[in-house]
């Protein structure tokens, strides 16, 4: 089965795509995992990614894109894959599809995860990490049992610079611009399926496994 996860930044794409990987036993990729790991094995595409991110530079598309490639072309993806935060863009939309095809594969399911804008920047903001051990919390709904310290190790919590609401606000205008076009994209590829990311992790995780498994466990 292989899955694209969409919806903004809070969403809690990456929340449920961990429970997918757990329940089918097959990978969750983001781009920013992958990207790392291309540039730590040294892949042909790692080594050309890691000149832009040396200069400070935006990876472009045609790496990053040869870097999915590369990563859904191994063997612990021949039985299905969820991809989370990409694509983002259309244009990495119509190169995915010639990349499964390529591959010899296809997408079978798009998950777009549907939350309020002023839900999601309450949620973005209050999220905090600790600065020893990098575990994560959320002040709303995964505090610390201390305000300003880590359960696991004692080290002091910190807001991340993109968790500010100046900061989210704005990275929610660039999903609106670039990546909400996807839904219509995906929606005319008849790939789509709605769900609400409000309310109780499990009530959302049945909600996308009744679309993407027509009820059936």
């Amino acid at each position: 089965m292989n899955l694209i996860l969409l919806g903004p930044p809070g969403a809690g794409k990456g929340t449920q795509a961990k429970i997918l990987t757990r329940k089918f036993g097959i990978p969750q990729i983001s781009t920013g995992d992958i990207l790392r790991g291309a540039v730590k094995e040294q892949t042909p595409m790692g080594i050309k990614a890691k000149e832009y991110m040396d200069a400070g530079a935006l990876v472009v598309d045609e790496i990053v894109v040869g870097i999915i490639e590369e990563r859904l072309d191994k063997p612990d993806c021949s039985d299905g894959f969820i991809l989370d935060g990409f694509p983002r863009t259309v244009a990495q939309a119509d190169a995915l599809k010639n990349v499964v095809s390529g591959l010899q594969k296809e997408i079978h399911h798009v998950i777009a995860m549907v939350v309020d804008k002023e839900e999601l920047i309450g949620r973005i903001i209050g999220r905090r990490t600790c600065r020893l051990c990098g575990r994560g919390y959320n002040l709303a709904f995964d505090p610390p049992k201390q305000y300003d310290r880590c359960d696991s190790c004692g080290g002091e919590l910190f807001q991340r610079d993109d968790d500010s609401e100046k900061t989210v606000r704005y990275r929610l205008e660039v999903y609106e611009q670039q990546t909400a076009p996807l839904i219509e994209y995906y929606a005319d590829e008849a790939l789509l399926k709605t769900v609400s990311g409000t309310g109780p992790i499990e009530l959302i995780q049945h909600n996308i496994l009744t679309c993407i498994m027509g009820g059936k466990r």
